[in-house]
């Protein structure tokens, strides 16, 4: 082989459509406490959104008989006949809505229709609009898909929900989706038919702005909240409505990576050219677990939640407990959103001044060994938010060290 040592390699250059977009905050957090367990310290981890529940025996079983059979081969580009056909029957059970196997995409997670559906509908300008506080990774597929995001503040007196005002203000002619997450990442608040009517009558005066519901914590619902979907509210706008949900947090299924979308045959269609040139068909056996989960029994659905519940509860009436610190009681999902706005201005035992939830989230880490992840990751200071997927024993002993690093800072 023939080098040139006099010449020097140009430097790597990374995509003009990447370059301010970083690997989520989330995961850095999780990543560096990761990494001090390793080195020995005894770190607990609650920034991760992934339940501590094992995905079902049912369903393993599902894909072990799957794989016995053979079912090992590629399967249609968006999702076998019978993955389609038990998303199809989980839409008409759960939410009464009726959908064509033309009408439904599924992917290797929820988050891959999400990008599917961006990069299959944003030219460079269009706007998305996203109510903060918001999941890390709407705003960086929407920047690369070449969109706009456009994120409008939701105020914690009104529960973190988006208001019609608040959305009218935000459309413009830009506009090509208005994105809802309910019950919400990070914050766990969650729209009622009375919450979604007004948003729904605003976009009926707005027909070129398309919705897109992520649902993904649908069946994560507390305190006897009636769980409802938009496309199942106004039929007017159903064919500008894209309802994405997956297995990965209700069925324990996140590294199975299956989730799905329903909505116009248009926009699936045009989804799965993206897909055709990106993953192709989500894993078979993965599919193969997903419809036992979705078509099988949902008995232990119910007592997830249960539990999902007891464990809320706990975290929020501790948080409660510690000065400085606000707590709402979230709706649904797995996390808490509280603000440490009070904790703002006082001072660590190493004389370091808390001005930031970063700092707060940090001193946390360093001094109590505990990992949440800061508000403004999600468009929202001075907040925190903890995930609480994980043992009553674990999130008790996150309390008491939270607790005991709070009460040493000097106000």
């Amino acid at each position: 082989m023939l080098t040139r040592p006099d010449v020097a390699a140009a430097p790597f250059r990374a995509a003009a459509r990447i370059a301010d977009i970083g690997v989520s905050e989330i995961l850095q957090i999780g990543a560096r406490a990761a990494a001090m367990r390793r080195e020995g310290h005894n770190v607990i981890i609650l920034g991760a959104g992934e339940p501590d529940f094992d995905t079902p025996d049912p369903v393993k079983e599902a894909a072990f008989r799957a794989m016995r059979r053979g079912e090992t081969k590629y399967t249609a580009l968006d999702g076998s006949a019978a993955m389609k056909e038990a998303v199809r029957e989980k839409f008409r059970r759960d939410n009464g809505l009726d959908f064509s196997t033309g009408e439904i995409s599924v992917s290797a997670g929820a988050k891959q229709v999400i990008f599917n559906a961006f990069m299959a509908t944003l030219d460079p300008g269009d706007e998305v609009i996203v109510p903060t506080p918001y999941w890390t990774s709407y705003a960086d597929m929407i920047r690369i898909a070449g969109g706009v995001p456009v994120l409008v503040a939701c105020d914690a007196a009104n529960g973190f929900r988006l208001t019609a005002a608040s959305l009218e203000r935000a459309i413009t002619p830009a506009t090509r989706w208005l994105m809802l997450n309910s019950p919400s990442n990070p914050t766990g608040a969650a729209y009622s038919e009375a919450d979604y009517r007004p948003l729904l009558d605003m976009l009926l005066n707005h027909p070129h702005v398309w919705l897109l519901a992520d649902d993904i914590y649908e069946h994560i619902v507390y305190d006897g909240f009636r769980f409802v979907t938009p496309a199942a509210l106004e039929p007017a706008i159903r064919d500008r409505i894209l309802t994405v949900n997956g297995v990965s947090k209700a069925y324990a299924m996140t590294g199975w990576r299956i989730g799905y979308g329903a909505g116009p045959a248009t926009l699936i269609k045009a989804m799965s050219v993206v897909q055709s040139q990106s993953t192709s068909n989500p894993s078979s056996i993965s599919q193969a677990a997903a419809i036992e989960a979705l078509t099988g029994s949902q008995d232990y659905l119910v007592e997830r939640r249960d539990s999902f519940r007891i464990r809320r509860d706990l975290i929020v009436d501790g948080l409660n407990a510690i000065d400085g610190i606000d707590c709402p009681c979230p709706q649904g999902a797995f996390y808490t959103f509280a603000s440490c706005a009070g904790m703002l201005g006082r001072t660590t035992p190493q004389g370091r001044k808390i001005e930031s939830d970063r700092d707060f989230c940090a001193y946390l880490l360093t001094e109590a060994r505990v990992a949440v992840v800061p508000g403004s990751a999600f468009g929202a200071s001075p907040f925190f938010r903890i995930s609480y997927a994980t043992s009553q024993e674990e999130l008790r002993e996150a309390l008491t060290r939270i607790a005991a690093a709070c009460a040493a800072l000097a106000v």
